[in-house]
């Protein structure tokens, strides 16, 4: 019984997971409205912005290398993107406006 209900969730998580160029680009337009809103200072828009040029640019030689992006690569860039995600949480929330 234990197996058939972590089972489920398992399968359920996986099926509820974003891709990695879903989750960036989610995360592009919340800076974006980060911006528009006047939540993101220019400072902490550029930060963001490189964060994620970074992110992206090492997903894309990760899945290069070799050919494959194994689950260890996978889970690298969407610890990545976890990261990137609380700080675009935090920094729209700082209480400093533009």
């Amino acid at each position: 019984m234990k197996t058939l209900i972590l089972l489920a969730t398992v399968l359920t998580g996986l099926a509820c997971a974003q891709s990695i160029p879903q989750r960036e680009n989610n995360q592009q337009r919340r800076i974006a409205q980060g911006v528009r809103s006047g939540a993101l200072t220019p400072a902490e828009t550029a930060r963001l912005q490189r964060e994620e040029r970074a992110s992206h640019r090492r997903t894309v030689i990760d899945r290069r290398d070799g050919g494959v992006f194994t689950p260890a690569e996978r889970a690298r860039a969407q610890r990545r993107l976890d990261h990137i995600s609380g700080d675009i949480a935090r920094l729209k929330h700082n209480g400093r406006v533009r």
